[in-house]
């Protein structure tokens, strides 16, 4: 049997990340130079997804290599933690000798981990800003650097930036780095849909500024936190070399999902299955193992990413046990295969409780339930044709509907079979009453354990 490799890993799981505002993938705006040189000195995955909505199954996927089926964790409002029989990554890797941290998360969102550490300053009103999420978490993650880095084991290193999570209070210069206008302009109505959604209103208005106007502002605050939070995380790259550990280090970086910020009337936030929130960034780099300099495409989730760690490692044993749900990404980069997934279920189940079906063509949407926002029952889109997702067909293609219905309720029907559990988005019924409140009772809706 080959060898297991053991690189030190280093894992950024950020919170609320579209992979489209890094300027690695394309984005205009310089947001991401750090994570962007990091990235050519790597793997790229172009067509990376978060199938399922929100921060729970999210986080489940990327460290279990399991689907929300095998997971059988779909919404924010579970109650307990991942289920014992179901291993976590930092689970697996203390059958290696590995030491495991997870700073920004909690048992009850990811088990497994020999230690959990939090950090302050994610969650505040317009009156407290700036807010300097990335380098409260950096105060918390230097010590545990050092100390990982003297002692013989290999280690895990799991950070779950805040900072793309609203509220975006950015500090200088990071606040005015994308816009010079002026935010509360008389005569600009943008921001007139978005306070008239009453649900988030309240929340909304309680970390912008007083008056507001201008959308174009919230955007750039929100691109500012990506910026800020990227040279923050240079100053983690910059402390891993200063301690000899930079070049037996696998860096991964992704997000739990993405986030809508004028899309759909869907504002400043991650509910939704349009694609602002389904699209995530996924960059592997370990000299020597992850080839430099590698943009890949072909359809890959975050279920992918555990069983692709593993396959870097060279722990095809563990692989075997596990029958993962995910699949290891690394034969699209040798081009061995064009894909992943051709098509794939996709899921939300906190603001709206919804399930539907994607390929590279079209994406079908079904209601469960009735949404606070009013939208159809059902929604498709070309996504070749109109990749902004503006056009509902679901009127206008009734068979193709039907075709893409039946295709993902069969999914489910084999998932379920294969499980023995019911559909866990069954188990909830959201109605229409529901509230995000202030940002006091946001935070407490994260972490509600």
């Amino acid at each position: 049997m080959a060898k297991v490799l053991k690189p030190n890993i280093l894992f950024l799981g950020i919170d609320s990340l579209r992979r489209d505002h890094l300027s690695c993938y394309g984005y205009p705006r310089r947001t991401s130079p750090y994570i962007d040189q990091l990235a050519a000195e790597g793997t790229l995955f172009e067509d990376s997804f978060s199938p399922h909505i929100p921060t729970p199954p999210g986080y489940a996927g990327m460290l279990c290599g399991r689907d929300v089926f095998g997971t059988d964790r779909v919404s924010l409002r579970e109650k307990g933690p991942i289920m014992d029989s179901i291993p976590t990554l930092p689970e697996m890797l203390r059958e290696l000798g590995y030491r495991s941290v997870g700073v920004g998360l909690d048992t009850w969102l990811v088990k497994g981990f020999d230690e959990y550490h939090g950090f302050p300053g994610s969650w505040g009103p317009w009156e407290d800003r700036p807010l300097r999420k990335a380098e409260e978490l950096n105060k918390v993650t230097f010590p545990i650097m050092d100390r990982l880095a003297k002692v013989k084991e290999p280690w895990m290193l799991f950070l779950r930036h805040m900072d793309p999570h609203a509220p975006y209070l950015p500090p200088a210069p990071y606040d005015g780095l994308f816009y010079q206008g002026d935010p509360c302009a008389p005569g600009n109505r943008s921001m007139d849909p978005v306070f008239a959604f009453k649900p988030f209103a309240e929340f909304l208005k309680s970390w912008m500024p007083p008056g507001i106007t201008d959308k174009e502002y919230v955007i750039a605050q929100y691109d500012g936190e990506v910026a800020y939070m990227d040279a923050c995380i240079q100053q983690l790259f910059e402390r891993l070399r200063a301690l000899g550990q930079w070049e037996n280090t696998l860096i991964v970086i992704t997000a739990d999902h993405g986030e809508t910020l004028y899309d759909h009337g869907i504002f400043f936030d991650h509910h939704s299955m349009y694609e602002p929130t389904l699209l995530v960034p996924m960059i592997y780099r370990w000299p020597g193992h992850a080839p430099a300099g590698k943009r890949v495409r072909g359809m890959v989730q975050l279920m992918d990413i555990v069983p692709s760690i593993l396959d870097l490692m060279g722990w095809q044993d563990m692989t075997a046990r596990q029958k993962f749900d995910g699949k290891s990404v690394w034969p699209l980069q040798r081009g061995e295969a064009p894909e992943n997934y051709a098509e794939m279920l996709i899921t939300e189940c906190t603001w709206m409780r919804k399930h539907g079906w994607r390929t590279h063509e079209w994406k079908f949407i079904e209601a469960l339930e009735p949404d606070f926002h009013g939208l159809p029952k059902r929604e498709l889109y070309n996504l070749i044709n109109d990749p902004g997702e503006s056009v509902n067909l679901a009127d206008a293609e009734v068979d193709v509907c039907r075709l893409l219905r039946k295709r993902m309720l069969a999914h489910i029907a084999k998932r379920t079979a294969e499980t023995g559990r019911p559909d866990p988005i069954e188990r909830f019924k959201l109605g229409l009453g529901l509230s995000i409140g202030s940002v006091a009772t946001a935070k407490k809706l994260q972490e509600k354990k």
